[in-house]
């Protein structure tokens, strides 16, 4: 048999390395596209920060790792598919077979229509050559612009800061990290950033870039609320986009990403899709997302990569989990953290200490917790994932948490060791 990967991130090398686990004699090609070994993009803040170099992003430093296992490492970039004929072309005109093919292809930064988004002082923050690019404008003192202030956004921050830069954030939404935080943990996100000197702009987009006359600084930033920012640095991290481009006119099934079962197959039998290219079900309602977060690729890597090699498999269901370090200030949330209508069995429980930046979400349909989000709580929080991924049934421990929302560890402990506890 033989098995194409298509990406070599996370996903793609923990799909090629369970594989050759269960597949000892297969033939194995993994492909990347860029000119560099399979990496984390999750280490590059810490490039940027100066704690590691290069190759500490690497996602498997022992030398000669993929050559021990066989797996055949490969540059390329899939440009189209032939499903029947299972054949892909790449970039460089060659077209490789496959008895079984996983798309593993997973993310691009999205770069906004703005007029002058593709000047070299403006740049996403992705790649290694991004951060390359990125370090020769981000010198102590330079005055930077994020546009975006969402998941990527808050890593970036941080590097940013250790570089010593004066930095601006302007975010679309009407908080910090509106996809994952509520308004009260958001607003509160914003004020501990604001305290380390970074000035945030909400409700407010980038209208255009401009090459400034003079000789002060390279940018003038023009907001959609009309203000004119100068900038000698823009960093667009306005979110991402699935590298989905190479499978038009293919009967694979796209949606926002790649729809793939519970056993991550796509609609074409034989081809299986998995991290952030991918839009599986949800854990809870069952409809399809895409969670384009680590552990969830590493999940869904090990599952495609068993069936691939003719085992039974099967994904529970896609958990969102962000855990976020915004300048030295921990957040979380899991699952459904938003909640549920209270007509179809929902509650929800908050508690607030800003002076203490400790802040804790809990909501529940029924008695089952199904999201949470929390600020400054560093302890324990595996409990919370635990009980909403166990999708555990609470009993008379939900009416303690609604009036203690604190308890949910001696709640975990209480109710995850029972058998009759977990959901059906």
């Amino acid at each position: 048999m033989k098995h194409v990967i298509l990406g070599n991130g996370p996903a793609g090398v923990i799909a090629a390395e369970t594989l050759r686990r269960a597949a000892p004699t297969d033939d194995i090609l993994l492909f990347g596209s860029e000119d560099a070994p399979p990496y984390s993009r999750m280490a590059i803040p810490y490039l940027l920060e100066g704690n590691i170099d290069e190759s500490g992003t690497w996602l498997r430093k022992s030398p000669g790792h993929f050559d021990r296992l066989r797996i055949h490492e490969v540059r390329g970039r899939a440009v189209s598919l032939d499903s029947d004929g299972r054949r892909i072309l790449f970039d460089d005109g060659h077209f490789e077979s496959w008895d079984r093919l996983l798309i593993a292809t997973g993310s691009h930064p999205v770069r906004p229509p703005i007029p002058g988004i593709d000047l070299p002082e403006v740049q996403t923050c992705w790649t290694l050559e991004d951060a390359r690019a990125i370090a020769r404008f981000a010198t102590p003192g330079a005055r930077v612009l994020q546009l975006g202030a969402g998941f990527i956004g808050c890593i970036i921050m941080e590097a940013l800061a250790a570089r010593g830069v004066e930095l601006t954030v302007v975010e679309m939404g009407d908080r910090m990290v509106p996809r994952m935080m509520t308004p009260t943990a958001g607003g509160m996100i914003r004020k501990w950033v604001e305290d380390q000197g970074v000035r945030v702009v909400t409700n407010a987009g980038v209208s255009r870039i401009d090459c400034r006359a003079s000789n002060d600084a390279p940018l003038d930033v023009t907001l959609s609320t009309g203000e004119v920012v100068v900038a000698d640095l823009v960093i667009v991290a306005a979110g991402v986009a699935p590298n989905i481009a190479f499978l038009e006119a293919t009967p694979v099934h796209v949606a926002k990403g790649v729809l793939v079962d519970d056993r991550l197959q796509t609609s074409v039998p034989g081809i299986f899709a998995a991290g952030d290219v991918a839009e599986a079900p949800d854990l809870f309602t069952g409809a399809h997302l895409v969670a384009a977060i680590q552990p969830n690729a590493a999940d869904q890597a090990r599952v495609a990569a068993l069936n691939m090699a003719g085992h039974e498999a099967r994904l529970k269901g896609v958990l969102a989990i962000n855990v976020l370090d915004t300048l030295g200030l921990i957040s979380s949330s899991f699952g459904q953290w938003w909640g549920e209508e209270r007509e179809r069995g929902g509650a929800g429980v908050e508690h607030v200490d800003a002076s203490a930046y400790r802040y804790l979400s809990l909501q529940f349909k029924d008695d089952v917790l199904i999201g949470a989000t929390s600020i400054g709580l560093t302890e324990h929080v595996g409990a919370l994932r635990g009980l909403i991924h166990g999708r555990v049934r609470l009993g008379e421990w939900k009416e303690r948490l609604l009036h203690s929302p604190l308890q949910f560890v001696d709640a975990y402990i209480a109710r995850s060791q029972q058998p009759m506890a977990l959901a059906r």
